[in-house]
């Protein structure tokens, strides 16, 4: 078990001391989804790369910014870009956005990627809202960073992700007149695109949607005992169900496209918060 408190003691010293102020959320901001951290009041922003023993994000459209924001009077924390466990760090390393949000005392946690879509209802461009995790690779990982749980921790996880927190976000996609999907987000560690076979078999275990992160977050997330939610953007159809040659460049294209949607997705929900 990886002791994160003593592991990253003196990042979480400086970070305290920059951003003070307690966020009333937190945002995890996934691939192409980053132009939002432009679109709100940026107080403070730190660059990752001058932080202790912090990854360095290696993937295009990943900037490594901690921002502190603030949009409608509430206070935001901000992380534009994420570490994959495919870049081949330790899952303590993968986990760190959602170890300092709960270091910074924040309650909520909002994790966002963009991801391929399996159900064939879904189309480039939704938004889906996830109500559940799957995957055969995480769970390992995730007892090696968490030991043996208490009994505290494992009832934080019978609210996940919290249907409190994704009421307040099919609330806000009603009044913007936002069309969200539902559905099960499948992990795969990456850093390879799945094969038809194996999306075949994702949808036969019932996988709505695949991608290379935010099942670990999402879950230490909930076990710290913060309120989870998460959406993925279907920036493209998931191997084997379009003829398209699958791509980076394509998802982040795609999310450019659907930036403006998310934007106004994210901005009402904080508002409701």
């Amino acid at each position: 078990m990886t002791d994160l408190s003593f592991k990253y003691s003196d990042l979480i010293k400086i970070l305290q001391k920059e951003i003070p102020e307690k966020p009333d959320v937190s945002l995890i901001l996934g691939s192409g989804l980053g132009d939002f951290a432009n679109s709100v009041k940026l107080k403070k922003t730190i660059s990752t790369k001058d932080l202790p023993g912090y990854p360095p994000s290696t993937i295009e459209g990943h900037e490594g910014k901690i921002h502190s924001a603030e949009y409608e009077g509430k206070k935001l924390l901000i992380f534009q870009g994420r570490i994959h466990f495919y870049e081949g760090y330790h899952i303590s390393e993968c986990m760190l956005p959602v170890f300092i949000s709960h270091k910074l005392n924040c309650k909520r946690i909002f994790i966002t990627n963009a991801a391929g879509g399996i159900n064939t209802n879904f189309e480039s461009g939704d938004l889906m809202l996830i109500t559940s995790f799957n995957s055969l690779l995480i769970k390992k990982e995730i007892t090696q960073l968490i030991g043996i749980a208490s009994e505290k921790g494992k009832e934080n996880l019978t609210d996940f992700t919290s249907k409190d927190f994704n009421s307040i976000i099919k609330n806000a996609a009603l009044k913007e007149g936002i069309n969200l999907k539902e559905g099960v987000y499948w992990y795969n560690k990456g850093p390879a695109y799945e094969t038809p076979a194996e999306i075949q078999m994702v949808s036969r275990f019932g996988g709505d949607a695949v991608g290379m992160s935010s099942a670990h977050e999402a879950i230490f997330a909930a076990f710290l005992g913060m309120q989870v939610s998460s959406v993925s953007l279907i920036t493209n159809m998931a191997a084997g169900l379009s003829h398209q040659k699958l791509s980076h460049k394509e998802v982040t294209e795609a999310a450019n496209l659907s930036k403006s949607k998310f934007e106004r997705l994210v901005k009402r929900m904080i508002s409701l918060i």
